[in-house]
């Protein structure tokens, strides 16, 4: 068995995971990532010695911890370089969880080991891997020949940052018109938003002020209640995702993309207009299309995959 930590800003959430990546056990905790990086560190090893506990084993049975840790990872020597919601520039994370706990330790990007979790159920049939997680912003995670693309200075797999619109809208990361400014789900409230203003009877109205606020969901339950003014956001919305999808695959021809973050819970309505404008517009015309699908896994895929790191 083996250990994966899935490290967010909000929590750190733990699971004991099978050779096969079946979670058996898992916990959480707060990270309250205002603290020193030493005492998240310390609840990562309280929590590993709870779940062996819970399970009947000893810690020294653990073959193997892998951490999901967000910002540019040193994955070599496990050491996060920089995260932006976390104390941890040039932290070695590795050594010291090892210091408390004996095992051996591999740290990751946590977008990494979201796809290694994904790709946990395709392994034995697919080489060619990509993992797209929509979320506050777009990552991914790109496995080629069932390896991890790192880059040489383990930055590489950076897929929201695409450009897909010179001169576009304002990126986080400095450019403009990069992918992640059209597809996360940042993006597709703000562009909400505006259908919202210049429609003040579209049913998006309704149902953000069910939901308390406009979210990744508002356009997406209107346009499916009829509502014409949300259908041109969603219709737009999986265009945009598309065009990086299309990037994607004329660059990698990959056996199979897969589409993760909390809006691919909205699965065929969203993946199958993707698939259909993917398949219209990629360079590949006349052999094998590669296969979109959407995320299975969602908020476990980071603990399978951080196990399969260690794996």
């Amino acid at each position: 068995m083996y250990i994966g930590i899935d490290l967010g800003g909000t929590n750190i959430a733990v699971g004991l995971v099978s050779e096969d990546g079946k979670i058996i056990r898992q916990a959480s905790t707060p990270t309250l990532n205002e603290r020193e990086a030493i005492e998240i560190v310390k609840d990562m090893a309280m929590l590993i010695e709870k779940l062996a506990k819970e399970e009947g084993i000893a810690v020294s049975d653990i073959k193997g911890v892998g951490i999901g840790s967000p910002g540019s990872i040193d994955f070599d020597n496990g050491i996060v370089v920089y995260t932006n919601n976390l104390k941890m520039d040039m932290f070695p994370i590795a050594d010291e969880l090892n210091k408390l706990t004996g095992l051996r330790v591999a740290v990751d990007n946590d977008a990494n080991c979201a796809a290694m979790g994904e790709y946990v159920e395709y392994e034995d049939k697919v080489k060619d891997f990509i993992f797209v997680t929509l979320g506050t912003g777009v990552g991914g995670g790109v496995i080629l020949d069932k390896k991890m693309l790192h880059g040489f200075n383990g930055a590489g797999g950076e897929v929201g940052h695409i450009v897909i619109e010179m001169n576009g809208e304002q990126c986080t990361c400095g450019r403009k018109g990069c992918w992640e400014a059209y597809a996360s789900v940042t993006a597709l409230i703000r562009d909400t938003k505006r259908a919202m203003e210049k429609n003040p009877t579209s049913l998006m109205h309704e149902f953000a002020k069910k939901e308390g606020a406009v979210t990744g969901r508002t356009s997406f339950d209107a346009a499916k209640a009829g509502d014409k003014a949300a259908q041109e956001v969603v219709n737009q919305y999986a265009i945009y995702v598309a065009e990086g999808i299309t990037n994607l695959v004329n660059i990698f021809q990959p056996e199979m993309i897969c589409i993760g973050g909390g809006i691919s819970r909205e699965g065929e309505y969203l993946v199958g207009p993707v698939r259909e404008y993917v398949n219209k517009n990629d360079y590949n015309k006349h052999m094998k299309k590669t296969e979109i699908v959407s995320a299975k896994l969602f908020n476990d895929a980071g603990i399978i995959g951080a196990a399969m790191v260690a794996r």
